[in-house]
């Protein structure tokens, strides 16, 4: 958007909260703007001024209002080319706490330089916060054999990425799982006693999972958790620590009063003296009767991911309890490959609305970005999510209009750099090609389900309803937004890095429709694809899976690469083989029943 585009405030990321601006530019975009403390503005506010005769000023509530207000200076110079248009903007955030949780266990460990580009970005959309989602990915002392193949971050790394952060008006936040999610621990023999299952259990619809839920009524399982939260505190000093206690599988109904027994010894732990504590808020909802007993100093963190996620309900009830709480909307990339944009950016603008609704008793907003089933979805699949939230809970009223066409042109500006304006539109297309498809499931695109799990049948379950004409409009999709990455020639490292990205996501997304089609024209079956078309397909993966492990290594340290791309190398397999293994749950699934024969030795002669 250049110079005489009829609404500046339209290009900016957020849009600010007042925005009175000429039409036309008259002010070199190249003048630094004076800057003058201004303790009648909201903390964090800023006011710009813009005049032919006098220049630019900026005046701010504080140092953080200063930052924010050169980074939308720095924006508008981008929308308006040499000169800035006359006229004020004034602005301040709905919310004090705007959030982004990465997670960083689910194989993929971004680089140090990747996470310093994202805190960049993230800062100048005027995010403040970030939490790395931990399981086993901080190198603990003493607990070399849990993260040996992880390619941890060190206590130096968090305290480079935590000074880092602060000078962007980032508040790096510790995260560290500590009641479910444990199973990377529960793996090794030495802490499977502390495990309330071991080994292989059923997990959410039944299918096999590792044992991941420690054992709260085991003393030894507080013993870790205070180790682990005493070191990683200490790399990661703040206000805050988040200790997860999401999804605690194994933990039986007859139970739950264990939970609120084990979050007040977590909140009585001395190496959480003086920091707030912040929990998951869904076992919390499904057992309400447990927020009586809830102690002083715990936030909650009501997370959902679709777009109809109840926000506004669950934070009247938290709200009625008097417990402070945030909500997290999620980018709904993970088990998607390519994204659902539409859900993830409405999915924001959900819980910015019931946050607004909420008289204030909302003091936060975080979106989530998962990685599950082997992170194989790309950074760039998330930067539509991230904006969203982004400009939802800086201020909801003035981006109201924000959704899936208009974020397209905020990205080519404040993401990519591409003057084409084509890579962003490319990257709304996919991910919203999951749509085409009739069939829709929460939290993961039906799609692609098979690629994860090649036993799934096609056109019954997940995917009931598809048909070959959906697949038709599915890749025809691929087709023109891979044209459009094509044409387009973005300038910044993230953009240049996303066309590589994007084009291998499409293909393997390409693969998952070749296969449902042949799929489609038999009972629904790997095992009823034919044999060439099987060679053919494999052939494909093995393109994809080497291109995979070559774009992984530009962003991501090298640690969980093979168990990502194990999750492909397990189709490509099932390809060559012909059929599919029911039992198929993952490669951490597959080590520990490998394992466990192992261990019973050989059978016995019949």
């Amino acid at each position: 958007m250049g110079a005489g585009a009829h609404s500046y405030e339209a290009g900016l990321l957020p849009c600010p909260r007042s925005v009175e601006l000429a039409g036309q530019a008259t002010v070199r975009a190249a003048q630094a703007p004076r800057s003058v403390e201004d303790p009648s503005l909201p903390p964090e506010g800023y006011r710009i001024s813009i005049h032919p005769e006098t220049g630019v000023s900026l005046a701010a509530a504080d140092e953080a209002g200063l930052f924010y207000g050169r980074a939308t200076l720095e924006q508008l110079r981008r929308v308006s080319g040499e000169a800035l248009p006359a006229g004020t903007i004034v602005d301040w955030p709905d919310m004090a706490v705007r959030a982004v949780m990465l997670d960083v266990s689910r194989t993929k460990v971004p680089t140090l330089q990747t996470l310093f580009a994202v805190v960049d970005r993230l800062a100048s959309w005027k995010i403040n916060q970030l939490e790395l989602y931990m399981e086993h990915t901080f190198a603990y002392e003493d607990h070399r054999d849990v993260w040996a193949r992880a390619d941890p971050y060190t206590a130096v790394d968090m305290e480079r990425l935590g000074a880092y952060c602060a000078e962007r008006h980032v508040e790096l936040v510790a995260n560290q799982n500590t009641l479910g999610h444990m199973e990377r621990w529960l793996f090794h023999e030495r802490y499977a006693p502390l495990g309330i299952a071991n080994g292989v259990v059923s997990g959410p619809l039944g299918m096999p999972f590792p044992a991941s839920t420690l054992d709260p009524s085991n003393p030894g399982s507080l013993r870790l958790v205070r180790e682990l939260l005493a070191e990683l505190g200490s790399a990661v000093p703040g206000r805050r620590f988040h200790v997860g206690l999401d999804e605690p599988w194994e933990l039986a109904p007859q139970r739950r009063g264990e939970y609120g027994d084990w979050l007040a010894q977590l909140r009585d732990a001395p190496e959480l003296d003086g920091r707030e504590m912040l929990v998951w808020g869904d076992f919390l909802a499904a057992h309400p009767e447990l927020l009586a007993g809830l102690p002083e100093g715990v936030t909650v963190c009501d997370w959902g991911y679709e777009a109809d996620h109840p926000f506004a309900s669950r934070s009247e009830v938290l709200s009625r309890a008097g417990i402070a709480h945030w909500l997290c909307p999620g980018t709904s990339s993970w088990m998607s490959i390519l994204g659902r944009t539409t859900n993830s950016i409405e999915g924001c603008r959900a819980a910015a609305v019931a946050a607004g609704d909420s008289g204030g008793d909302v003091k936060g907003m975080m979106v989530t970005d998962w990685g599950d089933f082997g992170h194989l979805q790309y950074l760039p699949v998330s930067d539509p999510g991230l904006a969203a939230a982004a400009a939802f809970s800086w201020c909801e009223r003035s981006n109201r209009h924000l959704d899936a066409g208009s974020v397209r042109g905020l990205l080519d500006l404040h993401c990519f750099d591409d003057p084409t304006g084509l890579l962003a539109g490319a990257l709304v297309s996919l991910g919203d090609a999951h749509r085409l498809a009739p069939c829709q499931f929460p939290n993961l695109s039906t799609l692609v389900m098979h690629l994860y799990l090649p036993q799934l049948p096609v056109g019954d379950a997940l995917s009931a309803g598809l048909e070959p004409s959906h697949l038709d409009a599915v890749e025809a999709t691929l087709t023109e937004a891979v044209a459009q990455i094509g044409r387009a020639r973005p300038r910044a490292e993230h953009g240049m890095l996303a066309l590589d990205e994007l084009a291998n996501s499409a293909r393997l997304v390409s693969i998952a429709c070749e296969d449902a089609r042949a799929r489609l024209d038999g009972g629904g079956l790997l095992s009823d694809i034919s044999e060439r078309t099987r060679a053919r397909l494999a052939d494909e993966l093995t393109d994809v899976i080497s291109d995979h492990r070559r774009l992984w290594l530009r962003r991501n340290r090298e640690g969980g690469l093979d168990e990502s791309c194990a999750w492909l190398e397990h189709l490509r397999g099932c390809y060559v083989a012909g059929g599919a293994d029911a039992r198929w749950a993952g490669p951490l699934v597959g080590e520990l029943r490998d394992r466990d024969r192992e261990s019973q030795g050989p059978e016995a002669p019949g």
